[in-house]
């Protein structure tokens, strides 16, 4: 017999939608507020950095009507929508005529802004976001996506070009020979053979076989003085593997016989015109620098040229590009219209340290900067993904390891709340003190940041491994697989783009870090870049925190924000590597 309970039904009582409206205003409100003290903090640095301030309206009204209006006309025209070309030109033509008289005719409401005048605020209000509105609108569509995609080739080969150049200033170009030579092929074919027999032997063996050829590398370059000339060096080390790529690209994209064409006709482009160049007083090795970062990406991107005519405009984008700028440098030298004396410049992104702001440069800092986030990034990237993966999927959670197990995690969860300066402690202690690596050298530096963000870099990747459903894992174990297959195959694929968030995000925080630079003796002020991970090399935060105590007024202004302009070009460069990565991964 059942037996009957009272039931009392509890009510939420009466909703309260004056509470749910203010607090989502409130947030949207606190969201706004955040954005544009960013933006405004943001536009000035951006000002003070280019000196945009003594511009004058002429020369960014003949750049805007150059340069911008048809790159968006572009940009409309890939989009092929008449109610978004109406709203672009209408912000682009009211915007002109509404910020002059908002600034100068309403003077008593609104106040000019210091150090920006009607013409500023009308570009970082109205032209930079409506540029990346129809960006935005134009890339959506088969021959936006052309245009686009053959300028993001070109910008790639054109960063890849500058990483060459600092390795090749800042390495030994013949270790650098000796170390591909001996070290990448032989790795890289054992990756290969692994790939076509799924051999996991081959690929472990991989990681040997590259040390090996790196320590057989030091080895050899102490026992030769002569070594192929430079142009010979690139060629070997660079063009033919730019070469090969575009050829695997292609190949995988099209067919093998196309690959193979492009392939070639991407080798003797480059190394016949660097030849060529060479043989008329030019330098060679400079013109295949050039050819390989701008004719190989343009050769891969080539196929296009076959595709359908409306696509094929999409190739003249870069061609607009250029011509504008062109155009608006002709015009504002003709009519003398005054233009900005930037303070970022290449003289500053080339040169050293100077007593004068004019002749101060960023040089050093940025090569040591480079090479210590470089570094940085390899070790807590190995580092921390191997520590998530061990206590993910290895460490046990019973008995005597559980309860370690449980020890470390919130160890781990403890030293990502510890001061960053604790770290500059560690790091003196441990690698300077005791181990004797150097005061300020790069190697230190490189331990030293890599444990402060080893905590951040393990958390995440466990999230992104956690992440990862058990569904995945038992369907690989039920086909046979081993723990390590299913780790190394199901796994770590599916929690990468995580494990490259994370990653992203502790990065981002390392290459701003200070106090520990300063703990560990990291010097404020270099005139020479690095040679080594041994030497001592300034950072890109301890360079501007050296400018902002500067009794001169132009090195805590202008020089100070070029530097920290360049700064968040090095961090958003790192980033969208990253970001593309994860990308790629996640499809």
């Amino acid at each position: 017999m059942a037996v009957e309970h009272d039931q009392q039904t509890t009510g939420f009582g009466q909703v309260s939608r004056l509470k749910g409206l203010v607090f989502e205003y409130l947030s949207f409100g606190a969201s706004v507020v955040g954005i544009l003290a960013l933006a405004v903090l943001l536009i000035y640095v951006t000002v003070d950095a280019f000196e945009l301030n003594n511009a004058s309206p002429e020369w960014l009204l003949t750049y805007v009507a150059t340069l911008v209006v048809p790159y968006v006309g572009f940009c409309l025209y890939s989009a092929n929508d008449r109610e978004v070309t109406r709203r672009v030109a209408l912000a682009l033509g009211g915007g002109l005529i509404a910020t002059p008289l908002i600034i100068n005719g309403f003077e008593l409401l609104v106040r000019p802004i210091p150090r920006l005048g009607w013409h500023l605020v009308y570009l970082f209000v109205v032209v930079i976001p409506v540029t990346c509105y129809s960006t935005y609108v134009g890339s959506q569509r088969p021959l936006g996506r052309v245009g686009f995609g053959f300028v993001g080739r070109l910008l790639g080969g054109t960063a890849l070009g500058i990483a060459m150049i600092l390795l090749f200033v800042v390495f030994d170009q013949y270790l650098w020979l000796l170390t591909y030579t001996f070290g990448l092929i032989p790795a890289a074919a054992a990756l290969a053979y692994s790939r076509y027999r799924e051999s996991d032997l081959a690929a472990l063996l991989a990681y040997p076989i590259g040390a090996a050829g790196l320590g057989a590398a030091f080895y050899v370059r102490g026992l030769f003085d002569v070594y192929p000339t430079t142009w010979l060096i690139f060629v070997w080390t660079l063009a033919i593997p730019a070469s090969g790529a575009v050829a695997a690209v292609v190949a995988r994209d099209e067919d093998t016989r196309t690959g193979l064409v492009l392939g070639g006709v991407a080798f003797l482009l480059a190394v016949g015109g660097s030849f060529a160049a060479g043989q008329v007083g030019m330098e060679s090795k400079n013109v295949l620098l050039v050819l390989l970062t701008t004719g190989i990406p343009t050769v891969a991107f080539g196929r296009r040229m076959v595709t359908a005519e409306r696509e094929r405009i999409g190739l003249l984008l870069p061609v607009l590009i250029v011509a504008g700028a062109v155009l608006g440098t002709v015009l504002v030298r003709t009519m003398g219209f005054p233009g900005p004396n930037s303070w970022l410049d290449p003289s500053f992104v080339t040169g050293s340290a100077s007593s004068t702001p004019r002749k101060a440069g960023f040089y050093p800092p940025i090569v040591g900067s480079v090479m210590i986030i470089a570094f940085v990034a390899l070790v807590s990237f190995v580092l921390g993904v191997g520590s998530a993966v061990f206590l993910e999927e290895y460490a046990s959670d019973s008995g005597i390891t559980g309860t370690i197990t449980r020890v470390i995690q919130i160890n781990i969860a403890n030293l990502a709340a510890v001061p960053s300066v604790v770290y500059g402690l560690l790091g003196l202690g441990l690698f300077i003190n005791l181990l004797g690596l150097g005061m300020g050298a790069i190697v230190t530096a490189v331990l030293t940041l890599s444990l402060l963000i080893l905590p951040i870099t393990i958390i995440s990747a466990q999230e992104a491994i956690r992440s990862v459903p058990d569904d995945l894992r038992n369907g690989s174990y039920a086909m046979g697989a081993t723990r390590w297959q299913t780790t190394k195959n199901v796994v770590l694929p599916e929690a990468f783009p995580g494990i490259l968030t994370g990653t992203i995000l502790a990065l981002g925080r390392a290459i701003g870090e200070t106090a520990p630079l300063i703990i560990i003796g990291v010097p404020h002020l270099t005139y020479s870049p690095p040679n080594g991970i041994w030497d001592q090399a300034s950072a890109m935060p301890l360079q501007i925190y050296v400018w902002s105590h500067s009794a001169i007024g132009e090195f805590r202004y202008g020089v100070l924000a070029a530097g920290v302009v360049t700064l968040l070009f090095v961090l958003i460069g790192m980033n969208a590597t990253a970001i593309i990565l994860r990308n790629r991964f996640e499809r």
